[in-house]
């Protein structure tokens, strides 16, 4: 697969602008990324604006935390379908994974995935918070839910994808589910890095950077 077909070219700081989002948007379509991966409230702007195009619109539930009530996710998921989401990146609740409450994580997600029907779900596992054994059990519960991928990180934990964790991972994915990489991809090698590792896609707010062969400083 082409690099740029990889990422979904990311912005999610709070204090985002029109004008940032305009430019995520143009970059997108010059490169043709898979997807933008915006905060909810451009979803509507971003599908009008990439409709003409084969850029996806991805966009984030219960972000960063993950602690919303499942409701709150449900309400979360519809309301960005309708305003035109393709895709769906949902945090999974990490106080219940810590407290052992995978069957209440798993039950979530499937909540979730069921909102999505057919639309792409990955669920963002945060794994910085995470010992091994919760990865691999929280990747294990959204596979079990009908999660389309595991997701490494939000950008906003103390730490982004590592190598190790993917490939984790996409031990638990196996072939029929993907990986996506986040937080930290900031060039060429390190992208390369995550897919030898098993992911299919990464998120990344560096992705004009790594196209053009550069290291970016962005964190997410």
């Amino acid at each position: 697969m082409k690099i740029n077909k990889l990422i979904d070219h990311t912005f999610l700081k709070p204090f985002g602008t029109k004008a940032d989002i305009d430019t995520l948007l143009e970059e997108a379509i010059t490169y043709d990324f898979k997807s933008v991966c915006i905060n909810p409230t451009w979803v509507k702007y971003a599908a009008e604006s990439l409709k003409k195009s084969d850029v996806l619109v991805c966009t984030v539930i219960g972000f960063p935390l993950g602690a919303s009530t499942t409701q709150t996710k449900v309400y979360e998921t519809k309301d960005a379908l309708k305003n035109g989401a393709n895709e769906i990146d949902m945090v999974h609740n990490i106080g219940w994974v810590k407290d052992g409450e995978y069957d209440q994580v798993e039950k979530e997600i499937k909540a979730v995935k069921e909102e999505c029907q057919n639309h792409t779900l990955k669920v963002i596992l945060e794994t910085c918070f995470l010992e091994k054994d919760e990865i691999e059990k929280s990747a294990r519960a959204a596979i079990n839910a009908g999660a389309d991928f595991v997701k490494t990180s939000t950008g906003f934990g103390s730490g982004g994808a590592t190598v190790e964790d993917v490939k984790l991972m996409k031990d638990i994915a196996g072939k029929e589910k993907e990986v996506k990489a986040s937080g930290g991809v900031r060039s060429l090698e390190d992208l390369e890095a995550m897919v030898e590792a098993g992911a299919t896609r990464i998120g990344a707010s560096s992705g004009v950077s790594i196209m053009q062969g550069k290291t970016s400083k962005e964190n997410y």
